[in-house]
C-alpha cells in the first residue's frame, strides 16, 4: 500500500492548490461566470457563498494532494486517469440533471484546467 504522505512535494501541492483555486475565480468569474449562472438559471449571489467556497478549497487541496502522491510514486499517469474519470462523471451528472451543454463543458473544463495547473506545479516546483 502506498504511503500518501511519503515523499510528497508539499510545496507543489500547496502552490498548485492555491493557483488552481484562484484560477476558479477567473474561470467562474470573468471567463464563464455569466454564461454558467445563466445556464443554470441562477443569479450571481450578492454575498460570497462561504461554505461552498470552503468545500471547493478542500476539494482542490485533495486533488492537488492526489497529484502529489502520484508524482511521488512516479505515477502521474494515474492522476491523469483520475482527472478524466472525474470529468466524465461530472459530465454524466450534468447530463442526468439535464444541464445545458455549455454548462457541462464549463464545469468539466474547470476540472481539466485544474489538472493542468496541478500537473505543472508538480513538474516545476
Amino acid at each position: 500500500m502506498i504511503d500518501i504522505f511519503a515523499n510528497v512535494n508539499w510545496a507543489a501541492v500547496i502552490v498548485g492548490a492555491i493557483v488552481a483555486y484562484g484560477f476558479g475565480w477567473i474561470w467562474y468569474g470573468a471567463l464563464f461566470g455569466k454564461r454558467w449562472s445563466e445556464g443554470l438559471g441562477i443569479a450571481v449571489p450578492e454575498k460570497l457563498p462561504i461554505f461552498a467556497m470552503a468545500v471547493q478549497a478542500l476539494g482542490t487541496f485533495l486533488f492537488a494532494w492526489a497529484f502529489g502522491v502520484t508524482a511521488a510514486a512516479n505515477a502521474l499517469g494515474a492522476a491523469i486517469l483520475v482527472t478524466l474519470t472525474i470529468a466524465v462523471l461530472i459530465a454524466a451528472g450534468g447530463l442526468y440533471a439535464q444541464k445545458r451543454q455549455d454548462v457541462i463543458l464549463i464545469e468539466t473544463g474547470y476540472v481539466l484546467a485544474m489538472a493542468v495547473i496541478l500537473f505543472v506545479a508538480q513538474a516545476l516546483i
